[in-house]
Parts: C-alpha cells; structure tokens; sequence
C-alpha cells in the first residue's frame, strides 16, 4: 500500500511550487491597487471602512507554518517577508486611524515598532523584529529591501501598488531603488560639488549598503555611475507624517 502523504507537507509542497506563493498575495495586489494611489500614498480611511480583505491577506498569512515557509526558495521567503510588513504596517495604522504620524502610536518604550501585530509562522512578532532579525539577518546581500519596507511615513519610500511576487522580484525591487532615488526631495546628487544628499535611510542602514558594495557611495554607483567613494554626503529631512492621501 502506497504511504499517505501527512496533510501539512502536501500543503508545503503545493506553496512550493513556482506561482503558487504569488497566488498567496493576488488579494494583496487587489487591495493596494484600490486603496493606493499612484504617489503610493494610502486610502487609510477606505481600509477602515472595509478592512475585509486586508484582514483576509492577514489572516492568509498566519495560517503559513514554518514547514511551509522553509519549503519556499529565497525570492518566495523575502517576496513573503515585504508583503507581511507592509500589510501589518497598514493593519496598525488602521487600529489607531486617524492619526497624523505612525510615531503617535504606542509610547515611548513601547513605540509603533515594538507592538506584536505581526502574525509569522504561528507567532505574533513586532515589526522591529521582522525588519531587523529576521529580513536584514537573512536577507544581507538584499539592501533593496530597504527601498521595499513602508513605515507609513512620507520620507519612506512610496508603497507599491501591487504585491512582491517571487516571480517578479528582482524587478519590482530594482524599481522601488529607481523610484526612490529619482525623488530629488529624499534623494540628489551633484556631481560638481562631488557631493550627496541622501534619505537618512542611508545612514540608519549603512552597514548594510556597505557589506553588499564597500560603501553606501559604491553601492549608489549602481544607478549613479559618476559618483565616486570620496562623495560627500549630506542627508534630507525625514518626514514621518503619515502617507495619507
């Protein structure tokens, strides 16, 4: 008699498989094309009025195991990852709308980022835990993902409006960086001057711009060949007021 095959590792094998996590996040894509303009700025009031499919992304996501999840190949893992942050970000900011700031949630040892909102692999973990234990420990040679994560801020970069998929990764991330170093607001250079000015999402995260390219100038050099490692740089005003429309 053929062995049965238990239920869980038939479901691990079927997210597995190319396209099947990308089916995972179609609602997602749905729902950021309705409440997400082309700024990337957020309906948040629409969302809350209907939070019917952002609770069903979520919920959809919790029910993924960790069985699962170590199934998938890296671009299904990360292509998971950003989309969980960013919709967990959209659910907290939901919770607490209207507000002006996503600072404005929580206090102060206990701010918008240490709030367990983030159902992962049958946990409920914060999102300083998903950013910086679990994408940025895993993800190192991924700095983009950087350009990817939306903290509900307008200095961050704009929320896509549609889902990181494993098919498309390396596309949609190649274009979030494109897209937020042509914002000369966040992001500018000037080559007669041989200087930066520069998201402080450079300086937050420079470590990680460095381990992937030497330095954050070596890595900017990948889409601004002209600037050199000895370019000065300065950094823009950051501004956490909320990413509503």
């Amino acid at each position: 008699m053929r062995k049965l095959i238990p239920l869980f590792l038939l479901s691990s094998l079927f997210l597995a498989q190319p396209g099947r996590t990308d089916e995972l996040h179609a609602i997602y894509t749905d729902l950021l094309q309705e409440h997400v303009d082309a700024e990337g700025l957020v309906d948040y009031q629409a969302i809350l009025d209907s939070p019917q499919t952002l609770n069903a992304y979520l919920d959809r996501l919790s029910g993924i195991s960790s069985e699962e999840y170590e199934a998938w190949n890296e671009n299904q893992q990360l292509a998971f990852l950003l989309n969980l942050y960013n919709a967990a970000t959209l659910k907290l900011i939901v919770a607490h709308y209207p507000l002006e700031s996503i600072k404005d949630i929580g206090g102060w040892f206990n701010g918008p980022w240490d709030q367990e909102v983030v159902p992962y692999l049958g946990k409920i973990i914060t999102l300083n835990h998903l950013e910086h234990d679990i994408i940025r420990k895993d993800f190192l040679d991924t700095p983009e993902t950087h350009f990817a994560l939306v903290c509900a801020a307008i200095g961050c970069p704009p929320l896509r409006r549609e889902a990181y998929t494993a098919e498309n990764l390396e596309a949609q991330l190649q274009d979030q960086k494109k897209l937020f170093l042509a914002n000369t607001e966040r992001n500018r250079k000037n080559a007669k001057r041989e200087s930066l000015r520069l998201s402080p999402i450079f300086k937050w995260y420079a470590e990680d711009f460095e381990k992937s390219h030497g330095s954050v100038q070596e890595y900017l050099a990948t889409a601004w060949p002209e600037v050199e490692k000895d370019w000065r740089i300065r950094y823009t005003f950051y501004d956490w007021s909320l990413n509503t429309q």
